[in-house]
This record gives structure tokens, sequence and C-alpha cells, in this order.
């Protein structure tokens, strides 16, 4: 029975660990559902006037609309679309009824209209605020010369159009332009990944109890 004891406690201790590590992954992966639900309810909620007084940590995707004009300005974001490939986000700047100067996310238009004319027009938006983590340490720098921009840095658009730091991310534009497609914001694109680390938790503790069962085994046909 003692050439047994290493390998029981060894491999129980081992797989009690990795099925705890699997198990706090579930736990992860009901928190994130959450706060993922709690996120598309605040996106779907019922649309409000833009906010006077801004808290982009209590703001992030509150639903918006606001009437008024486009200005003829654009800034152009590279981006490619499952289905469209690469174009660009069309940022423009957007004065409001009230006299607001507000930057507002169009949607995608492709690489070829990049030049098309964009007169200035009267227009309603419903939309979402955003303030987008769009740079990575991968992320070029932006050419505001050529308007090439690889990220959506509000503070440096802002003072480009000389608007508010603040981004509309736009669901509906009336009238539509036809040129662009919006592109609302959604939780689709964070990520969401602790079912799969669970998985390999729960995949790494069957295996650790599959090698202490062939310990075992050599143990007790007198094999060290």
């Amino acid at each position: 029975m003692k050439r047994l004891l290493a390998p029981i406690v060894i491999g129980l201790l081992g797989a009690a660990i990795l099925v705890a590590l699997g198990v706090w992954q579930v736990q992860r992966l009901h928190w994130k559902e959450a706060i993922l639900a709690e996120i598309d309810a605040t996106i779907a909620g019922e649309a409000q006037p833009l906010p006077r007084l801004i808290s982009p940590a209590d703001q992030r995707y509150m639903p918006v609309e606001l009437e008024g004009r486009f200005g003829d300005g654009a800034l152009y974001v590279l981006v490619s679309t499952q289905g469209d490939g690469p174009g660009w986000r069309v940022i423009s700047d957007f004065t409001t009824e009230d006299g607001r100067r507000v930057l507002v996310d169009r949607g995608f238009t492709p690489v070829a209209q990049k030049d098309a004319t964009r007169p200035e027009a009267q227009a309603a938006i419903t939309g979402n605020l955003h303030w987008p983590d769009d740079r990575t340490s991968a992320t070029p720098a932006n050419d505001p010369a050529g308007n090439i921009w690889y990220a959506r840095d509000i503070a440096d658009m802002a003072d480009r159009l000389d608007t508010e730091p603040l981004l509309v991310v736009a669901r509906a534009i009336d009238p539509a332009d036809p040129g662009i497609r919006p592109m609302p914001v959604d939780s689709s694109g964070i990520r969401n990944d602790h079912l799969q680390y669970a998985g390999t938790w729960f995949s790494l503790a069957a295996a650790w109890l599959l090698m202490t069962g062939v310990w075992i085994r050599h143990r007790l046909q007198g094999k060290d």
C-alpha cells in the first residue's frame, strides 16, 4: 500500500487543483455572460437625448437620439468586415439643433468610396455613446495628413473636426446615405473565452488522472 500512497496523493491533489481551476472558469463564464446580457440590454434600451454631463464609466453604450446637421468633413478608419472585406468607417462631425458638435460613426463604406462627396446634410440619428478601445500595441500610427486612421482615437478625431470628444455610433440615420451601412455597437466583439478555458482545465484533470492510473498500474506490477 505504501507504494501506492505517493501516486494516489499526487494524482488526487493535482486533479483537484485542475478541477478547481475549471470550476472557477465556469463561474467566470456565468459572470461574463451576465455582464454581456447587461450590455445588450443597455444597447437596446430606449433612446435618450444627448446628455449634457458626460461620464464614460456610466454612459458607455447609452442609447441616444439627436437631430441636426452633418458637416462636410469626414475621417476614415480602415476596417475589414466579414463578407465585405476591407473598407472604411466614416466618422463625421455633427452639429445638433442646440449647437453641440459631436463625432458620429456613420458606418461602413467600401474602399473605393473614400473620395465620395459627403455634403452637409440634415439628419436624425439614433445610436449609442461609445468610447472604443481600438488601439493595441500592434496598431499603426494614424496618418491624419492622408486621412487614414487605424483606430478611433476620439481625442485626436475631435481635435481634427473641432468637436467635443464624444462619439455616437449610429444605429440608424434618417435619411440614410446609400453609400454607408451603419455598424452599430454590440457585444460580439467582447471576448468571452471562459468556456474554452474551463474545457482545457477539465481535460488536463482527466489526463492527469489517466497518467496517475498508469503510474499506479506500474507500481502494482512492481515497476517504478
